[in-house]
Formats: structure tokens, sequence, C-alpha cells
């Protein structure tokens, strides 16, 4: 069964980094309601009490002072705040850890798998699986402009900067789907550059890191077949990789598993049969300024290709 859709929010914490920006978030703001109640009190008892001679000098001074005070107090408070939850969340739990490298790129989400072993290493697009109750690290990059990696509810913002690398640490504590978003902006597409983060239990995680360290599943049936011909002998592989194929290309996403993928386009479309026709004959329609081209393909071919890859689970 997959996990529910988590309402994107950094006032839903699901995991510990998360949940220490949301605690900081919330002393700020009810901070901030205290100061603004009391200034207005005082605006209110000045309107009420006011007198024809003005506050003598002293009076007035005691009051900034006092104000001043207060103002000090409450801003160390929040620079030790601030600085105590920096410290929590880049503190680094490496036990056990999945790793993740993670490419931005115009307008898609490149994510890459780390194993000692090469041969278990894979990429996938837009959607990422993780357990539940382990530490993942990710260590994020760009291929062409700065983006920023962003799920609410499970850490904050990350820029990533082209021809630098970093990395940061999350944790689901929680099953759930978290939507994320590129929260910098990156282009005409920037709007719609989303991804999910999909927490699951450790056994339903190692079911589908196995499942996608497997090359493409052979085609069952004969339109499948017309529809990996179709896609080899169109323009596809030039850009797109199907391991266990011919199409080895990085320049668009790896779609050896795309039909396990819940979204065509990074979450532009859901991801069916009738929209990937629609997505591979004028994507343009759907997110312009993208950089796949239209394709010239009868609705025979495009109907025997949809099929195809929408057998990539």
């Amino acid at each position: 069964m997959s996990p529910a859709t988590v309402a994107q929010s950094v006032l839903d914490a699901a995991g510990p980094q998360a949940a220490a920006i949301e605690g900081l978030w919330w002393l700020i703001f009810w901070i901030s309601v205290g100061v603004f109640a009391v200034v207005m009190a005082f605006l209110a008892w000045a309107v009420v009490h006011r007198r024809d001679r003005p506050t003598s000098d002293s009076s007035l001074t005691r009051w900034v002072i006092g104000g001043a005070g207060a103002t000090v107090v409450i801003l160390f408070v929040w620079l030790v705040a601030s600085v105590w939850v920096g410290r929590a969340v880049a503190s680094p739990q490496m036990s056990d850890a999945v790793t993740i490298n993670i490419t931005g790129r115009q307008w898609w989400w490149q994510f890459e798998y780390v194993d000692t072993l090469p041969s278990n290493r894979f990429r996938t697009a837009n959607e990422i699986h993780i357990p539940v109750g382990r530490p993942v690290v990710v260590n994020v990059t760009s291929r062409d402009v700065i983006h920023s990696f962003w799920v609410p509810n499970l850490h904050g913002k990350r820029d990533l900067i082209p021809g630098y690398t970093t990395a940061l640490w999350f944790q689901a504590d929680q099953p759930g789907r978290y939507r994320g978003q590129c929260a910098e902006f990156c282009g005409y597409q920037h709007a719609n550059m989303a991804m999910y983060v999909i927490a699951e239990p450790d056994n339903d995680f190692q079911a589908w890191l196995s499942a996608q360290r497997q090359p493409a599943a052979e085609p069952g049936t004969e339109r499948q077949r017309r529809g990996r011909e179709v896609f080899l002998a169109a323009t596809c592989p030039q850009c797109h990789s199907i391991r266990g194929t011919l199409a080895g290309a990085s320049f668009g996403p790896d779609l050896t598993h795309v039909g396990s993928r819940s979204t065509i386009g990074a979450g532009v479309l859901p991801n069916t049969a009738e929209n990937l026709i629609r997505w591979v004959r004028n994507p343009q329609d759907f997110k312009p300024g993208n950089k796949m081209p239209a394709h010239d393909l009868n609705d025979a071919d495009l109907q025997a290709l949809a099929d195809y890859l929408g057998s990539l689970k």
C-alpha cells in the first residue's frame, strides 16, 4: 500500500531536522505575537490616557531604555535558539545511512543511489524512496543554474551550486509521501520543478531498491515490443537511457523504471498511458521551455510506446 501524501508544510514536521526548524518557527512566532500584543496595549493605553502636557524627559528615558533592553534580550534568545537549531540539523548521523547523489537540472531532479558495489548503483528521477527511521545523506549539486532542494516536512532548504557539491542529512520518522520543490528561481519552469520523497518501512524500501537495480523488463506483449522498437528508432536514446537496451544517454531522465513513478515531467502530469502519449506528442503544451522536443509519431506508434514505457515498473 502506498504511503499517504502529506501536505507540504514546514509546520507538519515528519523528522528530527524539520521538528527542530518547526520549533524555532513557533518560538519566533509566539515571541513576535507577545511583542505585538504589548505594543498594542501600550498604544491603546496612550490613546485612552492622553494628556495635554508632555511626559517628562526622565520618564520617557526609562521607557526607551526598558524597550531597548527587552529588544536585546529577545534578539539574544533568538540568536541562541537559531545557533542551537543550526547545529542540531547539521549534526551528521552516518550510521546505517542511505546515500543519494542529487543533481538539479532545468527542470527536473536526478537521483543516484550510491553503493559500494558499482553494479548496485542506479539513477532515477523526480521521486526518491527512503526507509523510515534511517538517516539519509544527500550530496547535492547542479548541472546548469542554481537550484534549491527543499522538502519542508523533512528539512530546510539547501542551494545546489553548479560545480560544487555539498551534503546534508535528514530522516523521516513516519511513513508518507512528502512533496518537495525547487526553492530558488531557476528559469521559466521553476514552479514546475517538483519532487516526491516516499518514506516507507524498511522491508518495502528494500523491495523497491532491489527492483530498481534490475534492468528494464523484457516486453511482455507484441505491442510492447513494438513500443521498444519505436523508442529505439526515434530520437529518444539521444537523451534517455533504459538499462538493458542500447539506450544509454544521460541528458534526460533515466527511464528504466519510469512506469513505477507517479508523475510525468517533475509533477506536471499524472503518469498514465493517456498522459504519456500527450507528453511525447508535444511536451511544450504542458511544460513550455523544457528541453524535450515534440515527436511526430502516428497514433499506433504512440500507443505502443506508451504501453512499453508504462510496463517499465
